[in-house]
């Protein structure tokens, strides 16, 4: 499934609610009507959090909620950018002079990244322009990746107006690329869970080749998804681009530890793959190589045998530089104990023992524990609302597992049928 081209359905508009309402604006706003449609689902993450990037496989899955855009393609190369939130403004350039200012993380400059990254993936120097009213309803920064969607969206809308053919897994990797234009160092499952998910199932997504294979979750289990409404928006500070770069840094002080060529070392799971042993076994050589203080510039450059020019120039990013000090035992810990969740998560669903909800609960027990202590990307009203749902499953069914949603299916076009 994962080799197909994104799905095309032909709908009668006036029948979905929904997009009969958002051909009705794109027509107010543009004086057209659009020649088709473009949705991706946003993602909940079952289990896997911050590994990704990191080199490990996760197990997400797609969500109801959306991005959806209108699209009419114009003799014009001027792409006008339009949404249905009011909130969100105008936006208007030239297809053919693409810049994605990084230090203001804009809703329209998500769409850039998408746009962008098909361009430069053929090579283009000139792209026709198009008119797109954008229409979401995933909650902005809550964690359900309507950033992610809205690139996955952009590089469909331009894949389609160009009238080119791409691979649902070739798509994943150029968005999850291209989406580093706006500053934010992703490792690739938010785009990938919303090309390649499928209706019923999750999926174990894995990196380097990017592939996806279904896991079935226990038929008796409920996956509740709530929010606790407190925002972040990843590009818009430093903390998730300082939690890859610990990583990074983590990488490179255990294979300089081990006698491995640390240079050439960019993410923690190299390190495991040019050891050959186990995930267990990591976490002892992380114990065993790392301290659970912070380490400081100067301390890191000690380790690695450089100087701190090199280090701020040749190592960290620009948004890092700043930094004082970086956590690598508490982040690596967390790396290898949650990739070996990961892979207990769908033994457990394979096997399908009668206490597979109770083991799988204990995993997301486990997997909070470790984001909230080891990896600092939890927040008070989170852990609330995880102790909450914790004391209500045990009180009603004990086959209510908290966090995630009911799947959905992948990006897809949608062309209106004629009548």
């Amino acid at each position: 499934m994962a080799a197909e081209d994104p799905a095309t359905r032909r709908v009668q508009v006036a029948e979905h609610p929904r997009l009969l309402k958002l051909k009705e604006m794109f027509n107010s706003k543009f004086g057209s009507t659009p020649k088709f449609y473009v949705r991706a689902p946003g993602r909940v993450n079952i289990i896997g959090e911050h590994i990704d990037y990191c080199g490990y496989s996760v197990l997400p899955m797609a969500v109801e909620q959306d991005m959806l855009i209108a699209v009419g393609p114009v003799k014009t190369q001027t792409l006008q950018l339009a949404n249905t939130d009011p909130l969100y403004p105008d936006f208007s350039t030239t297809a053919n002079n693409i810049c994605i200012d990084k230090t203001q993380p804009l809703w329209h400059n998500y769409f850039l990244c998408g746009f962008k990254g098909i361009q430069e993936h053929f090579g283009l120097t000139q792209l026709p322009g198009m008119n797109c009213l954008v229409d979401g309803n995933i909650p902005p920064s809550s964690g359900l990746s309507s950033s992610s969607a809205l690139v996955c969206c952009a590089g469909l809308v331009t894949l389609t107006v160009l009238g080119m053919r791409l691979s649902k897994v070739e798509l994943a990797e150029i968005c999850a690329k291209s989406e580093r234009y706006i500053g934010t160092e992703g490792g690739g499952m938010d785009q990938s869970i919303s090309f390649l998910a499928e209706e019923g199932t999750a999926k174990l997504i894995e990196f380097s080749p990017l592939r996806a294979t279904d896991v079935k979750l226990p038929s008796g289990a409920v996956f509740v998804i709530a929010n606790s409404c407190v925002e972040m928006n990843k590009a818009a500070t430093s903390h998730f681009n300082v939690r890859v770069m610990e990583c990074r840094l983590a990488a490179k002080v255990l294979a300089k530890h081990k006698g491995l060529q640390w240079d050439k070392v960019l993410r923690l799971e190299e390190v495991q793959s040019e050891l050959g042993i186990s995930l267990e076994e990591m976490l002892l050589v992380t114990e065993d190589a790392l301290h659970a203080e912070p380490y400081s510039r100067e301390e890191i450059c000690k380790c690695l045998g450089i100087s701190l020019e090199e280090l701020r120039t040749q190592i960290l990013s620009p948004n890092t530089q700043g930094e004082l000090t970086f956590k690598l035992y508490q982040r690596a810990k967390h790396v290898y104990s949650e990739a070996a969740r990961v892979l207990q998560f769908k033994q457990v669903c394979e096997a399908a023992p009668d206490n597979a909800v109770q083991l799988l609960g204990e995993l997301m027990n486990q997997s909070h524990r470790s984001c909230r202590d080891m990896y600092e990307c939890s927040c008070p009203e989170l852990d609330q609302l995880v102790d909450i749902c914790r004391l209500t499953s045990n009180l009603l069914e004990p086959s209510i597992l908290c966090l995630p949603p009911v799947p959905h299916h992948s990006v897809q076009t949608i062309q209106e049928r004629s009548v």
